[in-house]
């Protein structure tokens, strides 16, 4: 059973199998594998949900954890922290929104935008971890 205090970590397993199912979904889609790249992004999107109920779980528990770290790396951890929040909320919706529009087979408008969503979402997915590793791992 999980523990409180373990929900960072699987927060962080959660966030690197988004990054992995959504460059998974990329290439799929790359080749034409349509159904497979469907599925890799449906399940990028229920990691990403398990991410979030987890993630306001935690933190609805413990409130902000603060950064032990001093000097530049102060200044680094700021900066990928803030672009992430920033990116994370902007692209929640527009996640939504393209996955809506692939699953009524609204392709053409489904690409156009997935062609913004992809790298923000990639970008937050993994600075997610980045941010967990200097929190709990510095």
């Amino acid at each position: 059973m999980l523990k409180l205090h373990d929900l960072p970590t699987l927060n962080a397993i959660l966030n690197s199998t988004s990054a992995i199912l959504i460059v998974t979904g990329y290439f799929l889609i790359r080749a034409r594998r349509v159904e497979a790249h469907r599925r890799t992004m449906l399940a990028a999107c229920a990691t990403a949900t398990l991410f979030l109920i987890s993630y306001l779980t935690y933190h609805a528990q413990v409130g902000s954890v603060h950064f032990q770290g001093t000097g530049a790396i102060r200044s680094v951890y700021f900066t990928i922290l803030i672009t992430h929040t920033v990116l994370a909320a902007v692209v929640a919706p527009m996640v939504v929104v393209t996955l809506f529009r692939g699953l009524k087979g609204k392709f053409e408008k489904h690409r156009k935008l997935a062609k913004i969503t992809l790298p923000i979402w990639l970008y937050v997915s993994v600075t997610g971890v980045v941010v967990y590793g200097m929190l709990y791992h510095l």
